[in-house]
Order: structure tokens, then C-alpha cells, then sequence
């Protein structure tokens, strides 16, 4: 293992050697501006995020509800491209010396080209990849070039992935298994259900020595903790895009996303 998978994984295995769950925030690039998204993501590694996944904004993003949605639409209008999205990973994991990822559909890695796509991220300082669309039996390129450069590819898994795909989707991941905790897009829930509990039983259940971490519907410290009681990593996205979307102005967005933060590392810490 070689590049900042490496960090990746010492920072999760560094999270359950303390007896916890990680903190892993998503935020995409190019939100509300490029410097914006870079001082957001400086503000939540402040506030007690592990890692933190940067989201390449796309036209069409099927995986995210109205929230992100809305971040992305803001984005693209402000003209973000993958430079910038590189560039983002570049200045935050500088900054912070913390595992910053690159979670993106398929499609505009594809159109940029892989191997400079790879290329690119490892040069920046990325850990790795999330690539929510790109399934297992098709991913041997993506993989190939993501080895060569040092970097994770991280999959996601779902309720309704049955115990084969599963087997299928640990065996030629790395870095972590991303856990959806439910159907559907992205975005903050009432609960987060039994359903994610039981997918990542399953999960670990392929023998895979891979953290299993939950992303989709946490929103709070007492939602953080309850799935930090079953799994690897809490996977916070929604929740601290709304905190800059309702924010009045600049300075109350960095500081509502560094006290959410804040709240959520009690939480996968059981002091909430």
C-alpha cells in the first residue's frame, strides 16, 4: 500500500484503536466558491473530522437528494471544473495533513481520462476514490490505475446487495466500504434505521478486513452515535451542506459547519 490510502487507513485504524467510529464529511468542491469549499473543509477537519470526502459536482447526480443537489447547481453555475476539484484536494489535505477523498459518478472520470484522472488526485495528495456508480465487474480499469498511483477505491454497498455482490464488492475494494444505511438519494432522516446495522453485520460477515462505514440520513450527535455504535466510519454529507446553504453569510457558514463537526465527533465518541 503506498500514497495516502496509507493515511487513509491509519486514520481509521487510528479512530478504533481509540475505541470509536471515524468522522467522515462529505462537501463538494466549488461550494459556495472553490476558496469557500477549501475554507469549509478546514473548518470541519477543525471541528473533529477523520476524513473528508470532496464531491465533484455533476449535472445529474442520482445518488443525491435536493440538498447536495442544490450545492452542485451553485457549483457548476460558478463554472467549478475538475482542476478546481483537484485543487481542493490539493490545498485542504496540505493544510491538514488529513485523508481527503474524491467522491464522483463515473462519468466525467471517464470523459477526463483515468490514468491522467488518477494521475492528477495522487499528485494532489487524494487518498482514494468514491465512485458510487461504477460497478464491481466494470471497475478493472479505474482499478488498475487507482493501484498504480497509490490510491483507494472505495465502493458502496447497499441494503439490497445481496451476500455474492457483497463477496464481490470487498474483495476488490480498498480503503473503506461505503455502507448506504438505506434506499434512496442523500439527505438528512428522522432515523437511520435498522437496515444499516444489518448491512454492515452482512458486510463483515464476507470476512473483510476492510472498515465498513455508513453514510446517508445522519444529521446529529445522537444519530452519529448510534451508528458509530455498529460501524467503522459516519459518513456526514447533507447535514453540513444545509448548515452553509441556511447560513446568513459567509463567516456564520464556516462556523456552523466547525460546530456541526464539532457536535458529531462527540457523537461517534459517545459523549453526545
Amino acid at each position: 500500500m503506498s500514497g495516502n490510502l496509507q493515511l487513509l487507513t491509519d486514520t481509521l485504524a487510528a479512530a478504533k484503536a481509540e475505541g470509536r467510529a471515524a468522522l467522515i464529511a462529505y462537501l463538494p468542491a466549488g461550494f459556495p466558491t472553490v476558496d469557500g469549499g477549501i475554507e469549509a473543509i478546514k473548518n470541519v477537519f477543525d471541528g473533529g473530522a477523520d476524513v473528508v470526502e470532496v464531491g465533484l459536482p455533476h449535472s445529474d447526480p442520482v445518488l443525491d437528494g435536493p440538498v447536495i443537489q442544490t450545492a452542485d447547481d451553485i457549483a457548476l453555475r460558478g463554472g467549478v471544473k475538475i482542476a478546481d476539484v483537484m485543487r481542493t484536494v490539493r490545498e485542504a489535505h496540505a493544510a491538514t495533513g488529513k485523508p481527503v477523498l474524491v467522491m464522483t459518478y463515473w462519468n466525467p472520470v471517464d470523459r477526463y481520462g483515468v490514468e491522467r484522472f488518477t494521475a492528477e488526485l495522487a499528485e494532489a495528495g487524494g487518498a482514494g476514490c468514491i465512485l458510487p456508480d461504477l460497478p464491481v465487474q466494470e471497475s478493472a480499469l479505474w482499478r488498475e490505475h487507482a493501484e498504480k498511483h497509490g490510491l483507494g477505491t472505495v465502493f458502496v454497498v447497499a441494503p439490497s446487495s445481496k451476500e455474492a455482490r457483497l463477496a464481490e464488492i470487498t474483495a476488490a475494494g480498498s480503503g473503506f466500504v461505503y455502507a448506504a444505511s438505506l434506499m434512496g438519494v442523500t439527505g438528512t432522516r428522522e432515523s437511520v434505521g435498522a437496515q444499516a446495522q444489518d448491512l454492515v453485520e452482512r458486510t463483515r460477515a464476507t470476512g473483510t478486513a476492510l472498515p465498513v462505514c455508513v453514510g446517508l440520513g445522519v444529521s446529529n450527535a445522537v444519530q452519529a452515535a448510534e451508528v458509530a455504535s455498529f460501524a467503522d466510519g459516519v459518513i456526514v454529507g447533507s447535514a453540513f451542506v444545509k448548515r452553509m446553504l441556511d447560513a446568513p453569510d459567509h463567516a456564520s457558514g464556516m462556523a456552523a459547519v466547525r460546530e456541526l463537526a464539532g457536535d458529531l465527533a462527540k457523537g461517534v465518541r459517545g459523549q453526545a
